[in-house]
């Protein structure tokens, strides 16, 4: 497969999106999902122009970015899973932006992995819009208090993130996660993927989370 035909489609979907809403296309950022999918699958996203890279877990990007990294430097690697606080550190070291800020605990994590690497990176905070604690993110209810403690902390919140509950449809919830960060006068939206990105971006998503529809369905 030609990874420049399903890139490009992505792209013309994700302007013809914006256009419906009214948005500059430049406000919206593909992140490429590239959890599970090898160099080969990669490299050709990579040679068609794409930078915004998208990983759900620390040691798999660790054991596969470092060496394509050393070829494309200009590559944006984006957290998108679940952070450990155990994993801060090493998290810190490798990505330019982390999609799952959730709880107190990692806030102190990053915190001192931000002191001891020397360098801050920017973060979404997580929230948990279909009350679905298995799913990870911060309780509604939660939200103002964690976002206190992360700027107490010094830690770059640039916007929310959400994981919309599965079979239902997405755009309430793309809605609400808009409603919390215009309340809290926050710029960065981070929510879409495969199935509903273009839905996102007429809700006001920032970045877009898209896995399936470059790389292809999963064996």
């Amino acid at each position: 497969m030609n990874a420049a035909l399903p890139l490009e489609e992505v792209h013309r979907r994700v302007e013809h999106a914006c256009r419906i809403a009214r948005r500059d296309p430049a406000e919206v950022s593909l992140v490429a999902v590239s959890k599970t999918r090898g160099e080969d699958a990669i490299l050709p996203l990579l040679d068609a122009g794409q930078r915004v890279f998208g990983e759900n877990r620390v040691q798999e990007a660790q054991a596969k970015w470092p060496s394509l990294r050393e070829r494309y430097p200009d590559v944006a690697l984006h957290l998108v899973g679940q952070l450990q606080s155990n994993k801060a550190e090493e998290a810190v070291r490798l990505f330019d932006c982390i999609h799952s800020l959730d709880r107190p605990s990692l806030v102190s994590a990053l915190a001192k992995a931000f002191d001891k690497v020397g360098r801050q990176v920017p973060c979404f905070v997580q929230v948990d819009v279909g009350e679905e604690p298995q799913k990870g993110g911060c309780a509604v209810k939660q939200l103002p208090e964690l976002l206190a403690q992360a700027r107490e902390a010094d830690i770059p919140v640039i916007g929310l993130m959400c994981v919309p509950p599965a079979g239902i449809e997405p755009a309430p919830f793309f809605a609400f996660l808009d409603k919390l960060a215009r309340d809290n006068g926050l710029e960065g939206r981070s929510m879409g993927m495969s199935g509903d990105y273009e839905t996102a971006i007429m809700l006001g998503a920032t970045q877009v989370r898209v896995g399936s529809a470059l790389f292809g369905e999963r064996p």
